[in-house]
């Protein structure tokens, strides 16, 4: 008995779509971070002496940079590294798709790299971005099961 290619095509377009709506939530949070940490005071201390101590003091690693300068710099590389994983995601999806279907590592390296994501907000963020993460992840998990499904 043969599969109706109706609901074939349908579970391979459904998941398309959700792999492509996962990538742009991580892309859109890298976006969002971007912004609040060159244009906004979002990840500065309350505390006006811990921000002076943080621009005073240099890191055991190298006195080269300040706390501060490195703390600027770890949100501006999370902020690009989840842009990199949200367009390079949405675009092998909307060119691709196709073809990485029928390869689970494509899959399983972004649904591994969101998941540590989701674990990082639960453990060390607040409830914004993991609420964001974790409905990427579930968009991403949904794609490979219909990917799974459809074979």
């Amino acid at each position: 008995m043969t599969k109706p290619i109706f609901g074939q095509k349908l579970k391979t377009m459904l998941s398309k779509y959700l792999w492509m709506t996962g990538s742009l939530i991580i892309a859109g949070l890298g976006c969002i971070h971007l912004y609040l940490t060159f244009f906004t005071a979002a990840f500065s201390s309350t505390n006006e002496n811990m921000i002076q101590q943080m621009k005073a003091s240099s890191p055991v690693l190298s006195p080269a940079i300040t706390m501060w300068k490195a703390w600027i710099g770890f949100n501006a590389s999370h902020s690009s590294g989840l842009l990199f994983i949200g367009l390079l995601n949405f675009y092998i999806a909307l060119r691709y798709f196709g073809t990485v279907q029928f390869d689970p590592l494509f899959f399983i390296i972004t649904i591994l790299t969101i998941g540590f994501y989701v674990w990082l907000a639960e453990k060390y963020w607040f409830n914004i971005p993991l609420l964001g993460v974790s409905m990427a992840l579930i968009c991403f998990v949904a794609s490979f099961v219909l990917t799974l499904i459809n074979d």
